[in-house]
């Protein structure tokens, strides 16, 4: 191998040793160990509220209740939706602060357990926002847009469960689920005791070191498959950040010795990547893609995460993205399954979440990404994540005690398509997926002519036939023609990166998987029409060039908007 380190210099955020975050509630005072990383350090004061998960939905139900949110501190759960979402939400309504704690509902663990995490609604160091984090000195000071400006602190079941005990006001309504699993606890909505937060972290510079090795393909070097995990964790982080980077390890391992010993001769590059301050929201990946990516630009085919591969057994979670969503369902039929660790290969599939470690590679960058997960039955999440419980012991309990068995299926799992992606001379990407999102997209767009996004949507559709077309017409052992049918395949995500926004003001830039007003599910919402006419104008063209780009040749392009 030839291995190398990627040295980034960023801006972490730490509880302060000598002043620490306090929450005050009459009589009573309040230091949690835990805390929210890029949290707005503050002090402020406001009626406590109680609202659920913080989602949109909940908050709604508030409103309805005339429970007023501005000017408040709002109490949350954990779950359903990450703690930069909850945040976002609670501060869009005005709410002055945020408490978080895990409700026994959700977390079974013991009540005084501390919890981690950030509130940075974007990925990196949010000081340096779409670009490299080299040398921090060498940029003016910048904050990316993602950043909250009211303080968040996690606190225990123990501590919610003293404040939910006092905080008066009405009950919810059984319909509602606001009602978690804290004993003694009515669960009211508040609105009448006042509660102070007070939030003191500290920003600090870190040097932090991504770790790569490669092996170079036989036939396309400069085109390659990317595997990754972090190796950092709140606690001890064994399913978090151990599971995946000795898969990573052993991966590198086995194909290493594949290529010395058997002969195995990859067409294409094989990258393994080992990331640093992945639980401040996927910082060392982050910078990496900002400093590469016109090095990495439509050269990486597929990234593929191995973060939290193993939170269980028996269930198959898989997050995708759409071009990629038929492949590992045929590649899960390839792996044996030892000692029936897993009952059904056959994934379920989901989405990907904006907290998902390999989001910046798809939202971001326009690469194929994919994570996956095996998770026990009833469950969606590993609840020990963000805390100091993370270790070998639960994990195994998780697991029926067959944790080395499902690392095992995990590690099948991920090499098998590693080896088919940087093997087969015509990638597994299944670029029509996108047809029906888009037009989903296109009908809930009301009160405004949708023809020319329509018109883009045909040619969309009328490229993805072309490419299949040419598929079926072409001979796939000539080298040169596969290399230019997987160019226009690899062209697609990236094409779907939004040109006409900024990446420090939304980074996640990607047309139907991103954030932000340039999405179309964004646009589907929009009430001002003057801007909705100019954000489907630019999102028509965006997707007008993605199937330009699809067509390969100039000449082949079929009809101009």
């Amino acid at each position: 191998m030839e291995p190398w380190t990627d040295i980034h210099y960023v801006q972490l955020q730490t509880p302060d040793s000598k002043r620490p975050n306090r929450v005050l509630f009459g009589v009573d005072v309040y230091e949690p160990k835990g805390y929210l990383a890029y949290s707005a350090p503050r002090k402020v004061e406001g009626k406590l509220v109680y609202g659920n998960y913080g989602r949109q939905e909940d908050l709604d139900v508030l409103q309805k209740k005339n429970i007023e949110l501005k000017g408040n501190v709002l109490l949350l759960r954990a779950g359903k939706i990450s703690f930069a979402e909850q945040v976002d939400n609670a501060a869009t309504k005005g709410a002055s602060a945020v408490l978080i704690y895990p409700d026994a509902q959700d977390y079974t663990y013991v009540a005084d357990t501390a919890l981690y995490g950030h509130v940075h609604l974007g990925s990196g160091d949010p000081y340096t926002p779409g670009f490299p984090s080299f040398n921090h000195t060498q940029f003016p000071p910048t904050q990316s847009s993602g950043l909250p400006k009211i303080p968040a602190q996690t606190i225990t079941a123990n501590m919610a469960s003293a404040l939910l005990q006092k905080i008066g006001g009405p009950e919810p309504d059984a319909s509602s689920g606001f009602k978690g699993g804290l004993p003694s606890v009515a669960y009211s909505l508040g609105g009448s005791e006042n509660i102070t937060v007070e939030v003191n972290n500290v920003l600090v510079n870190r040097e932090i070191h991504n770790v790569f090795g490669v092996i170079k393909g036989f036939t396309d070097p400069d085109r390659y498959v990317v595997l990754g995990a972090q190796r950092d964790a709140w606690g001890k982080g064994f399913a978090k950040a151990t599971v995946g980077t000795s898969i990573l390890i052993e991966l590198a391992k086995a194909v290493h010795e594949m290529v010395e010993n058997d002969g195995f001769r990859p067409r294409r590059s094989l990258v393994f990547a080992s990331w640093s301050a992945g639980e401040y929201g996927s910082v060392g990946a982050t910078e990496w893609l900002e400093g590469y990516m016109s090095s990495i630009d439509k050269r990486v085919f597929t990234y593929i995460s191995l973060d939290g591969v193993v939170m269980g057994k028996y269930r198959t979670l898989l997050h995708y993205i759409s071009v990629l969503r038929s492949f590992p369902v045929v590649v899960s039929r390839l792996i044996l399954s030892p000692h029936k660790v897993v009952e059904a290969l056959w994934p379920q599939l989901r989405p990907m979440s904006m907290d998902d470690p390999a989001y910046p590679f798809l939202a971001f960058s326009g690469i194929p990404s994919i994570s996956f997960h095996f998770i026990s039955p009833n469950t969606e999440a590993y609840s020990y994540y963000g805390t100091n419980l993370d270790d070998v012991d639960r994990l195994n309990y998780a697991t029926g005690h067959l944790t080395s068995e499902t690392v095992a299926a995990a590690a099948q799992f991920a090499g098998q398509m590693a080896l088919r992606l940087v093997h087969d001379h015509l990638l597994s990407l299944d670029v029509g997926r996108y047809s029906s999102v888009i037009t989903k997209a296109v009908v809930r767009l009301k009160g405004v002519n949708s023809n020319w996004l329509n018109r883009a949507r045909g040619s969309f559709q009328r490229a993805v036939m072309s490419i299949k077309t040419d598929i079926q017409n072409t001979d796939l052992s000539d080298k040169e023609a596969c290399r230019i049918l997987n160019d226009r395949i690899m062209s697609v995500e990236h094409s779907l990166l939004s040109p006409y926004v900024s990446p420090i003001e939304t980074p996640f830039r990607h047309l139907l998987l991103g954030r932000g007003s340039h999405t179309l599910a964004s646009i589907a919402e929009t009430t001002d029409m003057e801007q909705l006419h100019i954000q489907l104008a630019l999102a028509t063209w965006n997707l007008q060039g993605c199937a330009n780009a699809m067509e390969g040749n100039l000449w082949d392009i079929d009809e101009e908007i």
